[in-house]
């Protein structure tokens, strides 16, 4: 059973794990993992964004600068044109919420006046010093994530003394920082960062035991879409993993997540959508009414 805590956003409150919210990716980039190039171009990358609301995203989640494993750091200046006039396009013609993936605090601000409504940090503010206080004076939301290292060298042989501590403490101590910053703990999702700094027993033991993160009663973000760990246990390249991104969101969910990050929401929230209307019907049904003594004399057959 999900907690289900209190996140806000735009002066709204949402009680999340009544039903999952999905981010859909639109990577403005040329070297994303997934679909390289594919919405570089500004008005694809709009038209992407506007497809995935219309498959029922609640959040449209925008990104300049690719953080597959390997990849490089760009400029500043780069990011910010690869985001912005996105990020500005979909506020005009998008009614769901807007976040931008970006760890420095210019891209952030600038994607903020744009329209985006959320902030999310894969560095979890350790990449540049001015993003936490960036984000409590706009009053934006944030998603903090754990990520072991950098994109850059954060596959090479990642390891843990003990995994579930190691990212629960750091987010723990990441969450305690925003909040020294004055920004609310209503206004924070945490992330423990599925494919950054992990191995594929890694990954899969996060997932499976996802309740380790409970206690810090926040809503959990889970990015698991079309990741190399699905393509190691399929031997599949990432646009043929949608099944086995399928498993992996609806035991997800099962394990507590409340917002999934994924490319292709309409049938993932499809399959989500049977999982819930399962996990959320009434137990005592007619046929469970029956008397004790009618269940004392039921002959069970094996």
């Amino acid at each position: 059973m999900r907690k289900k805590p209190v996140f806000e956003v735009n002066g709204k409150q949402h009680t999340l794990g009544q039903k999952t919210w999905f981010m859909g990716v639109v990577n403005v980039t040329p070297d994303s993992f997934s679909d390289p190039g594919e919405c570089l171009d500004k008005d694809r990358a709009v038209a992407k964004g506007l497809e995935l609301e219309k498959q029922g995203a609640d959040i449209l989640d925008i990104g300049g600068e690719s953080s597959r494993p390997g990849s490089n750091p760009i400029s500043e200046q780069e990011e910010l044109e690869r985001v912005v006039p996105v990020i500005t396009e979909l506020r005009k013609r998008a009614k769901v919420l807007i976040s931008v993936d970006t760890t420095k605090s210019k891209v952030a601000e600038e994607a903020l006046a744009a329209g985006a409504d959320i902030v999310n940090d894969i560095s979890a503010f350790r990449f540049d010093d001015r993003m936490p206080l960036l984000v409590s004076e706009s009053g934006a939301p944030v998603i903090l994530m754990h990520m072991k290292g950098v994109p850059k060298t954060m596959q090479s042989n990642p390891y843990y003394e003990d995994l579930y501590q190691e990212i629960q403490c750091f987010l723990e101590e990441r969450i305690a920082t925003a909040t020294a910053y004055g920004i609310q703990r209503e206004k924070i999702i945490i992330d423990p960062g599925i494919g950054f700094g992990k191995s594929l027993k890694h990954n899969l033991a996060i997932i499976n035991n996802l309740h380790f993160l409970e206690n810090l009663n926040r809503p959990i973000l889970l990015g698991i879409s079309r990741k190399s760990f699905i393509g190691k246990i399929l031997n599949l390249p990432p646009k043929e993993r949608t099944e086995g991104t399928i498993a992996t969101a609806v035991l997800s969910v099962l394990k507590g997540a409340h917002i999934l990050r994924v490319h292709d929401v309409d049938r993932i929230k499809r399959a989500i959508k049977v999982a819930e209307a399962i996990l959320d019907e009434d137990q005592t049904t007619d046929v469970d009414r029956r008397s004790d003594k009618d269940k004392e004399n039921t002959i069970r057959y094996v």
